[in-house]
């Protein structure tokens, strides 16, 4: 009778653990509503506060104006402010309700894992918009604005402006989750420590690739300065990936 009824017991507490796959369903739904209602509110509010953010944005580059080229072109252009702004400062909360669904699947070790990498991934992000912001932009602005100084007038197109700062933005951002990348493939074991830093050449030819691939701009000193912060990542992501290891 003990044994049956401990049985009974395990078999009933692990029912209440498992949830059916429309409940997960459900969940994901309700939280992916959340989501999308925290991202609008968000986008309003950054709207409201609009001229305020492109101030902001014009910041890294001084002595040029800008106009649009038809009548709706700056209202389209802040439209999409606000909705890249809301949408990073949603990101948290985006963070959060992820880690909210994943954790009740997680075990112990995989939360230990899991659960870094993703605060990780989220501080490297915002690592890159300030790298990019202040390193990245600048360099490519100045570069432009010296080379046709004295000979061009410098009248920029605003949508064509937050174009280029948008694509350097995002692609700075994502490069900057490469050590995320390499600590998910070393704990795999798809790809040791050894073999990553023996294949340091072959990096640093890859990083020359992905710094003119990912620079919207031609200028020689944004992709020289994008690939050199790929390398200092990847050797980065590699030595902590050792102290992992180890």
């Amino acid at each position: 009778m003990t044994i049956n009824s401990d049985f009974n017991f395990k078999e009933n507490y692990k029912s209440t653990l498992e949830l059916p796959f429309s409940e997960h369903v459900e969940e994901l739904r309700q939280r992916s509503f959340q989501v999308f209602w925290i991202i609008l509110l968000l986008t309003f509010a950054a709207f409201i506060e609009v001229k305020f953010i492109v101030k902001i944005l014009e910041l890294p580059v001084a002595d040029v104006k800008f106009f649009q080229i038809s009548p709706g072109e700056y209202f389209i252009s802040t439209v999409k402010i606000s909705f890249y702004a809301g949408l990073l400062f949603s990101s948290p909360f985006i963070l959060s309700q992820l880690l909210l669904f994943l954790l009740p699947g997680l075990t112990e070790n995989e939360k230990k894992i899991i659960l870094p990498l993703l605060l990780s991934s989220l501080v490297l992000f915002g690592l890159g918009l300030l790298f990019s912001y202040y390193v990245l932009i600048p360099a490519a602005l100045n570069f432009f604005l010296k080379y046709s100084d004295g000979i061009i007038e410098p009248f920029w197109s605003f949508d064509q402006y937050f174009e280029f700062i948008l694509v350097l933005f995002y692609s700075t951002g994502l490069t900057f989750q490469i050590p995320i990348l390499q600590i998910l493939l070393g704990v795999l074991n798809v790809v040791t420590v050894k073999q990553m830093l023996g294949s340091w050449r072959f990096v640093v030819l890859l990083s020359t690739i992905i710094g003119a691939i990912l620079t919207p701009s031609t200028d020689p000193l944004t992709q020289i300065l994008l690939s050199i912060a790929i390398l200092i990542l990847y050797f980065s992501g590699a030595g902590i990936l050792l102290l992992i290891k180890n």
